[in-house]
């Protein structure tokens, strides 16, 4: 049996429940690590999905950009501070209601890479497969080094200063193309987004599109190498039934991402802090500034997420589905101990 590369998949991403701050006091959230990518989201009423990351920078001129929307980044001082151990919210108008704070970590401040034939800045935590990359774009066919040491399964790209549609590769739809974070719509064909071609264990391939490598314009990427036991980057065919499709991850999920891919559907978040037991029901949308809905959706297992729903959303007959998905518990230990069910 193959096991694990990571027994804790706790210190490298987690999910924080909290209440928003307006009218208090900022506050620091002890989480266990230092939070390079900061992912919030108001979940009691509308919202924008706010990202934020180390590279980029915190605090009082901290950047952010938006997964609902296609506007340029903008400059917010929600997350005042990071430290080795967590992270301290303002308390400031754009917290209220309940929030909820997705945070991986990276590999802290970001260092120059020349592996591409664009210098990029990057923060690289290569145990967990996770970067964050900076670059200004050239808009030719060019190449991005991401510091993972290992091809990215996943590649979620933005142009900050102006207005733009998110650009996402997804190793289960390939390189000829790209789907959208901040929209519904279909997988995307289209030569110009990847240069059709796959991310190597050094770099990424960019091509003339204005979101992913417009000239002078700086840009942010997210890449996810995969790693047993931590994090899944898959597709699967749903069978518009209640008992539906089992997906494998090798983990627990604590956190997953849907996207059907042929026709146009949402992304689909959801976690085990909002849903500690199963059916896992509580959902938002990267897409959707709305306020978080309940269905019956999915079960989280030892070792993978099973369909529990006939939404077309999730479970279409034939349709097809990517995921995004990171562990709670590893399926087996290094050690060979087995995590638990819920």
């Amino acid at each position: 049996m193959a096991y694990t590369e990571i027994d804790d998949p706790t210190i490298y991403f987690t999910t924080n429940l909290r209440s928003g701050l307006y009218g208090g006091s900022d506050t620091a959230f002890d989480i266990g690590f230092q939070p390079d990518w900061i992912w919030n989201k108001k979940r009691s009423g509308d919202g924008v999905h706010s990202l934020f990351d180390s590279v980029r920078g915190f605090g009082a001129s901290g950047k952010v950009i938006y997964s609902n929307n296609s506007n340029a980044e903008g400059t917010n001082a929600l997350i005042k501070s990071v430290s080795s151990t967590g992270y301290t919210i303002t308390a400031s108008s754009d917290d209220t209601g309940t929030m909820v704070d997705w945070c991986w970590k990276a590999g802290g401040s970001a260092s120059s890479n020349t592996d591409g034939s664009i210098t990029s800045s990057v923060s690289a935590n290569t145990t967990a497969g996770f970067s964050i990359v900076g670059w200004t774009g050239t808009n030719a066919n060019a190449t991005v080094g991401h510091g993972l040491g290992s091809a990215p399964k996943m590649i979620i790209i933005r142009r900050r200063e102006s207005a733009s549609t998110w650009v996402v590769y997804h190793a289960s739809t390939g390189n000829t193309g790209r789907l959208a974070l901040d929209e519904t719509s279909a997988f995307n064909s289209n030569s110009t987004f990847f240069n059709n071609t796959s991310p190597t264990s050094t770099t990424f391939s960019v091509g003339t599109d204005g979101g992913s490598n417009g000239s002078t314009d700086n840009y942010i990427a997210y890449c996810f190498a995969e790693k047993k036991g931590f994090s899944k980057f898959g597709s699967y065919t749903g069978n518009g039934n209640a008992d539906g499709t089992f997906v494998y991850t090798g983990f627990k999920p604590a956190w997953l991402m849907v996207k059907q891919t042929n026709t146009t559907r949402d992304w689909m978040i959801y976690d085990n802090k909002r849903d500690p037991d199963n059916v896992v029901r509580e959902q938002l949308e990267a897409n959707s500034n709305s306020a978080a809905d309940s269905y019956d959706n999915f079960n989280f297992l030892s070792n993978g997420f099973k369909l529990r729903t006939t939404s077309v959303g999730r479970n279409q007959s034939g349709g097809t589905y990517i995921y995004m998905a990171f562990a709670e518990n590893p399926f087996v230990t290094s050690t060979g101990v087995p995590a638990t069910a819920r």
